[in-house]
């Protein structure tokens, strides 16, 4: 199956990543080849990629933000939960992965694995129907961080009990009465972080199979917080609890 990834970042990340096959790069006519598209174009004539010249306006119909540039490449490399525990046993750091309970926006998961890569997740479990899925569309909303993370699709249930049994702690994300505060959860260890769907929140199964319940405190009149917004601030705790580890880079807010 092939795929076409639209836009500068998501297209450059791919070509950088070197986990898909790139088979062939359509740019805009008559723009200008500086910055992150020069790149691009360095990248794709080392991979001795097809680079073609089009109209700008026949890249519209592969994503509205392709920024002059769409690359024609393989599928989605979707990977195993062994894998992940295998990353962090190759970085010697306790597993930390990213759970997703039948998320349904494309851009709630663009920017939750974007959040997940940046605070070095080693992989991101989906479940195997009624979910988002790393399509264009959640690679450009990622701004390419897709392309870094291992992803699985799974059977959720099942896979909690193999985290569970290689000594990872599963922690809900949940609003309800039984849900302890942030504050008081542990997040320094072998985690697994599970966020449930826009508003239906995690599924009754998932919810019974979370060793704890946490909950982020809230203090605006808003009920809750966006599924997506939630998950990346319980990210960033997790991984403060974690130390940030010795390879932090400033933040880059584009």
């Amino acid at each position: 199956m092939r795929e076409r990834i639209f836009g500068r970042n998501p297209v450059f990340e791919a070509l950088r990543a070197g986990r898909r096959v790139p088979f062939r790069l359509l740019v805009a006519e008559g723009v200008l080849e500086k910055g992150r598209l020069a790149d691009i174009l360095e990248i794709s004539r080392q991979k001795q990629v097809l680079i073609e010249r089009v109209a700008r306006q026949n890249l519209g119909q592969y994503g509205e933000n392709h920024q002059g540039v769409v690359l024609e490449a393989s599928g989605y490399p979707y990977s195993g939960l062994l894998d992940m525990l295998a990353l962090a046993e190759q970085r010697g750091e306790p597993p930390f992965l990213l759970v997703l309970d039948a998320l349904q926006d494309p851009q709630n998961l663009g920017t939750l694995l974007r959040t997940a890569e940046i605070v070095g997740v080693h992989g991101v479990l989906l479940p195997l129907r009624q979910t988002a899925t790393v399509t264009p569309a959640v690679v450009s909303a990622s701004s390419g961080a897709s392309e870094h993370l291992l992803v699985s699709q799974v059977n959720l249930a099942q896979a909690i009990r193999e985290i569970k049994q290689a000594g990872v702690w599963v922690i809900g994300l949940d609003a309800g009465d039984k849900a302890q505060r942030v504050e008081r959860v542990r997040l320094d260890g072998p985690l697994a972080l599970v966020v449930g769907s826009e508003g239906e929140g995690m599924r009754q199964l998932i919810r019974e199979s979370c060793d704890i319940l946490m909950c982020l405190p809230m203090r605006g009149s808003i009920e809750s917080l966006n599924a997506a917004v939630a998950g990346s601030v319980a990210l960033y705790l997790a991984w403060q609890a974690r130390g940030y580890g010795s390879d932090v880079s400033p933040v880059d807010h584009r």
